[in-house]
């Protein structure tokens, strides 16, 4: 665990000496977030929308007593998506699918000897390779979060509505009710976080595999389950810092 860590640490060193020319690290960004972001607004709209949706419907299930204003739900949906749901599922489902997708390639480029190419070259892969991906992935996760929050409120409201659950006016009134905006930045830093853990450790998985194609599936695998495992993780910590 301690030489896996310090290796770790090494290669995140590593990828900030003989960085590459801003114009050629800006243009590799520019293509990184297009893979992280742009490809990942469908399943983060698709997930986000029908949380939103099932929350609202579960807690006017759970919610019998006459004294509780139907308010309510909308005020817990709002609290339930913004503080957690969309900041830590989203990044969940980007672990599976963007963490996956990072090592998968660079796996594949290192058993290939690609990276030993760029390094035959005078490139310094770390920086050419990784860098973009881990830049990319903090200006995109919260963005993909803050779309993650609106869809699920919206898709809160469309199922509280349309179920007959409560009144529209019901429900803006309780996504209006004591808000916070706090809560807001606090939900951003987590996704900057998330974002940094998923890219890193995905591209450390990858970076550093060996053998064959076996080797790049379990590394990908790897990757998931340690990006998640590590959400986790900073989820409590941040929570119990900034809350």
């Amino acid at each position: 665990m301690v030489k896996t860590f310090g290796e770790f640490l090494i290669f995140m060193q590593s990828m900030l000496v003989r960085k590459e020319r801003f114009k050629v690290l800006w243009q590799r960004m520019l293509d990184e977030a297009i893979l992280i972001g742009i490809d990942s607004v469908f399943i983060v709209a698709i997930v986000s929308a029908f949380i939103g949706a099932v929350t609202c419907v579960q807690i006017a299930y759970n919610l019998i007593n006459p004294l509780i204003p139907k308010s309510t739900i909308g005020f817990m949906v709002r609290e339930m998506t913004i503080l957690e749901l969309a900041p830590t599922i989203t990044s969940i489902v980007l672990a599976g699918k963007v963490g996956s997708s990072i090592a998968g390639g660079l796996g594949t480029m290192r058993i290939t000897e690609q990276v030993d190419a760029l390094e035959v070259m005078g490139i310094n892969s770390a920086s050419y390779l990784v860098l973009p991906k881990i830049v990319a992935a903090m200006l995109m996760f919260p963005l993909l979060v803050i779309l993650a929050m609106v869809l699920s409120i919206m898709g809160g409201y469309l199922a509280g509505t349309l179920s007959g659950a409560m009144s529209a006016q019901e429900y803006i009134e309780g996504i209006r009710t004591d808000f916070v905006p706090y809560n807001i930045v606090f939900a951003l830093i987590k996704s900057v976080v998330f974002a940094f853990l998923v890219s890193a450790i995905s591209s450390y998985k990858g970076y550093y595999t060996k053998g064959g194609a076996l080797e790049v599936g379990a590394a990908s695998t790897g990757a998931v389950t340690n990006s998640i495992i590590a959400i986790l993780l900073a989820d409590y910590v941040l929570a119990a810092v900034l809350l």
